[in-house]
Formats: structure tokens, C-alpha cells, sequence
């Protein structure tokens, strides 16, 4: 299968891509025991600041849950700014269109009526909310911060080496790993210095007031100065330590549902000067648990009579309720065809092709062809509920074909695809190991995002799975400024 390595030329380890050359210059010079000091450096502050991850289902020896590292590699990934450029003008087209297609969902429908997408797979997903029906949500923005999920692989049919950009999945519920994103940059920058003095590396460290900004700039009508907090599950979370770390980076407060009570279809957060006014929730709490009055009723996560508040108007949630209905995987194919629907554009980033299991046709091809497909859950995320065909046993492969038969509609399928490869550190030196994208775009009265992104990397030889609960690690990803200043 052929790979497109980021920074070498297909002709050769010796063939350094043009925006590469400056990097592997320096990193040529560099011995390996020096490289490996600096990882040892890495770990240890990480470590000390707290930056990590629960997994879910691994146990420690008294048998509570484990927390990890997400490894950190010291190797870059770089894009030239021309990529860049027209990668984020696509992720802007996209989030667009997504963000038209929610509110479709919840009022006309009139993608449906058009019989572009089936009725089955908005008003009969599990991620559908009837309760959204009807809402008006400030500046007709559901996803106000999406995590879009890029990967990068050989241009079919070229033997030129030429790359293409892919969008894998959209992330637009609670996208986690920007607080990554923003700890893998100070570390760079505080072992390699001299590295960002030598090259226009294009700043990310303003995410967190880009983000303020657009929270707020997403309050309810009328409100001049909103209150803005962040919505926690708590401390055991997967993604707390980022919770935590945004509402520090941004100066608003960091609440669990216990902290809020409504009050005449207000919400407010209890203090010890009493109780203040919230405007703007940013959630990071999943619907199921958000009201036990509407949704879970044993939910202690949330508050009750929070959609009360939310339906009135007098409080904003972002993301909004129900834009899960978007980032369901079955859902994704039709992403293109939202975007001539509701811009009348072409779309600028492609789609995998993808198989829907649950059309007679698409799985009867799947199930000839599992050996060599990637099978997903519909709602599977984190690397979880997935078959990868030419890694997966015998008796893998008919597990998921026992799954298929069982319910065709829980699962697509798309070829595998042979992510793009990047130099990495590994036990013996540096190899190249399978790599993703994932930048944040912020949609408020319009779109911003910082250049660049988290860029995730499959650490075991060959694997195709980058998510952090599978084992995979992070990079730096430096977005190469034009000498103009500009991207």
C-alpha cells in the first residue's frame, strides 16, 4: 500500500520536502541521545502539570481507574501555508453548511423534503432532540466549536507521491484535545527555542481567547456583558484536566451541575457572594445528562430545568442540544451534498467514500469485502466499535459479520486508507509512523480557528489507530507563515 510521508519525498529518505528542509537540516544535526533527554524533559513536566487522560474500563492495582500520559513526540508535523490556506477556507465551507443543516433539522426540514437525505436519518437518529424543535438558537449556530478530524492519503491513481486531504469525521458534541494542542506548543517552544526563531511558525496560543470570544459573542439577545462558565461532568472525566484548563486560560468559572440551580427559568451559579446570572454554558457534558427533567432523570450531572431556561431564551449552551444529529457517522456522507444544497458550492475538502450498511446493497458489498474495509459503529468513537479488515483476525472478521447481519443501520464502511506518515521517535531512533489532523473551528457571528491544530500519531508500526485510548500520541503542528505574514 503506498504512504505519503509528510516530510520525505518518495524518492527518497534523502528528498526533503521544500517546507520541510530548514527542520531536517537542524534535526540531522541533532544526536539521539539529546533528542531522548529532551522527550525525558517533556514527560517529566507533563507529568507535573497534570496533563492526562482517564481510560475507561483500565483498572490500577487497588481498582480504581488509571490516568495516562498521551505521549508526546518531539518531531513536528509542518504544513506550508498555500495548504493551509485552502484547508481552512474547506473547514469553513464545512462547519457552514453543518451548522445550516442543524437548524434544518430542527425547523423546515427541508433537506428531507428536497429527498436528498432519508427522513429515517434525522427525525429517526438516537441523536435526533425532539425538544430542539422550534428553539432559536443565537445566530442560528448549533456547533459554535467542532473538532474536524483530517487525514491525508495518496491521490488515487497517482504514482506522483501527490497527497490529498480527507475529512475522516466531524466532531461537533463535545470535541476534546485543544488543551493538547496548546501544551504541545509551550513545550516545543520551551526545549527548542532556537527552532521558532528559525522558522514563521504561526501562533495557536490565542485559542483560549478566540474561544471566550466566541461564547460570548454567542449569549442570548440583549445581553451586554454574559456571564460565561464552563460545564464539567467532574474530576473523573476523561477530559478533565482540559476542562479545568480552558476555564483557567479564559478566567470563567468551572461548574459541575450541582454548582447551577434554575430560578424562573434562569439560570444561576451558586457563589459565595450568592447567586450569579449565567448567560453562556459551554458544555462539556453529553445531552443524555444535561436536564433530568427532559432527559436522564437520574442524571446528577446536570440541573434541572436547565431546558426550561434554554427554550425561554435565557441562556445559551454550546454546543447546542441535538448537533450530535450531525457528527452521526451515517449521517457523514451527506456532507457534500449539504454543501451544494444550503452554500450552492462544490465542496473544497472530499469525503472518504463511504458504504451505509444499512442500504441492501452497500452491505451485501461490505460483507464480501470485510477483509479489506473499516468497518464503524455509527456512534463508535475513540477508536472503539471499529474493524480495521487487513489488520483484524479471522475471527475478528466474523464477529463484525455476526454485528452487520445483526443490525446493518449501527455500521458504515470506508476503504482503508493509508494515512499519510511523519518522522517520529521511537525505541530505536526515528521512523515514520501513520499520522491525523484535528483543528477546532469557532463559529460564532462568524468562523475563526487558529492555524493548525492537534495532530495525533499512531506510536505501533503500522497501525492505522491514532485515538489516544488506543494508544496512540500527539505532535506539534506548525503552520509555516508566508514572509508577507501572512497563512
Amino acid at each position: 500500500m503506498r504512504t505519503f510521508d509528510e516530510m520525505y519525498l518518495n524518492s527518497g529518505a534523502a528528498a526533503v520536502r521544500d517546507h520541510y528542509r530548514d527542520y531536517a537540516q537542524w534535526l540531522a544535526k541533532q544526536s539521539q541521545d539529546y533528542l531522548q533527554t529532551r522527550s525525558a524533559e517533556a514527560e517529566i513536566v507533563f507529568r507535573r502539570v497534570g496533563i492526562t487522560f482517564a481510560v475507561y474500563g483500565d483498572k490500577d492495582e487497588s481498582g480504581a481507574g488509571t490516568e495516562r500520559l498521551i505521549p508526546f513526540d518531539l518531531i513536528p508535523r509542518i504544513i506550508p501555508a498555500h495548504e493551509w490556506s485552502r484547508m481552512q477556507a474547506g473547514l469553513v465551507q464545512r462547519v457552514t453548511a453543518l451548522n445550516r443543516f442543524i437548524r434544518d433539522a430542527y425547523h423546515g426540514q427541508d433537506m428531507v423534503r428536497a429527498g436528498l437525505i432519508p427522513q429515517e436519518l434525522v427525525r429517526g437518529n438516537s441523536q435526533y432532540r425532539p425538544q430542539m424543535e422550534g428553539i432559536q438558537v443565537p445566530n442560528d449556530v448549533y456547533a459554535n466549536i467542532a473538532g474536524i478530524d483530517i487525514v491525508r492519503a495518496p491521490a488515487p491513481g497517482s504514482d506522483s507521491g501527490e497527497g490529498v486531504y480527507y475529512v475522516l469525521e466531524d466532531n461537533l458534541r463535545v470535541p476534546s484535545g485543544v488543551s493538547y494542542m496548546l501544551e504541545n506548543r509551550r513545550m516545543m517552544m520551551r526545549l527548542f527555542p532556537e527552532l521558532f526563531s528559525k522558522h514563521a511558525v504561526a501562533p495557536v496560543a490565542h485559542y483560549p481567547d478566540m474561544l471566550l470570544d466566541t461564547l460570548r459573542a454567542s449569549a442570548p439577545q440583549g445581553v451586554q456583558e454574559p456571564t460565561v462558565v464552563v460545564l464539567t461532568p467532574g474530576m473523573h472525566n476523561s477530559a478533565y484536566f482540559e476542562h479545568a484548563f480552558l476555564a483557567q486560560q479564559m478566567g470563567v468559572e468551572l461548574v459541575e451541575g450541582q454548582d447551577l440551580v434554575v430560578e424562573k427559568d434562569m439560570v444561576y451559579m451558586r457563589t459565595t457572594q450568592g447567586l450569579q446570572r449565567v448567560d453562556v454554558i459551554y458544555r462539556r457534558v453529553d445531552d443524555d445528562f444535561l436536564d433530568p427533567e427532559v432527559f436522564r432523570p437520574t442524571s446528577t450531572l446536570g440541573c434541572a430545568g436547565l431546558m426550561r431556561a434554554y427554550r425561554a431564551g435565557n441562556v445559551n449552551i454550546c454546543n447546542a442540544v441535538g448537533t450530535g444529529l450531525a457528527d452521526d457517522k451515517s449521517v457523514y456522507p451527506y456532507v457534500p451534498e449539504m454543501i451544494r444544497f444550503y452554500l450552492g458550492e462544490e465542496p473544497i475538502l472530499q469525503n472518504v467514500p463511504t458504504w451505509l450498511c444499512r442500504k441492501q446493497e452497500d452491505l451485501q458489498y461490505v460483507l464480501a469485502h470485510l477483509h479489506e474495509l473499516v468497518v464503524k459503529e455509527v456512534h463508535g468513537a475513540g477508536g472503539y466499535g471499529m474493524l480495521i479488515g487487513p489488520a483484524a483476525t479471522k475471527a475478528e472478521i466474523e464477529d463484525f459479520r455476526r454485528a452487520l447481519l445483526a443490525n446493518p443501520a449501527g455500521y458504515i464502511a470506508q476503504p482503508t486508507l493509508s494515512l499519510s506518515t511523519c518522522p517520529t521517535m521511537v525505541e530505536k531512533g526515528i521512523a515514520p509512523r501513520h499520522i491525523d489532523l484535528r483543528p477546532f473551528v469557532l463559529a460564532g457571528t462568524e468562523i475563526n480557528m487558529v492555524a493548525g491544530g492537534l495532530t495525533r500519531v499512531a506510536l505501533k508500526k503500522g497501525s492505522l489507530v491514532v485515538n489516544s485510548s488506543q494508544g496512540g500520541g500527539t505532535k506539534d503542528t506548525w503552520v509555516l507563515e508566508d514572509q508577507d505574514g501572512g497563512r
